[in-house]
C-alpha cells in the first residue's frame, strides 16, 4: 500500500500501525514525536493500534519550547 510520509510517497505493508511506521522511518527521539494522519492528531496511546490505510498522509511533528 502507498502512503505519504512527510510529503514523500512510500510503500508499506497493508495495515502498518503508527508505532511500526515510527520504527521503520527511524524517527529520532520517538518519545517526543507527535503524529498526524490526514491532518488529525493521533493520541500516543493509540500509536500501537492505529492502522494506516492506502493514501494516508502522515506527518511527524516536534513541538519546541523556547523564547526568552
Amino acid at each position: 500500500m502507498n502512503i505519504i510520509v512527510a510529503g514523500e510517497k512510500k510503500s508499506y505493508e497493508e495495515g502498518i500501525t503508527v508505532e511500526k511506521l515510527i520504527e521503520a522511518e527511524k524517527v529520532e527521539t520517538p518519545q517526543y514525536v507527535t503524529v498526524s494522519v490526514n491532518e488529525e492528531f493521533v493520541q500516543r496511546a493509540d500509536f500501537s493500534t492505529r492502522q494506516l490505510a492506502e493514501g494516508d498522509e502522515v506527518e511527524f511533528l516536534y513541538f519546541m519550547g523556547g523564547g526568552r
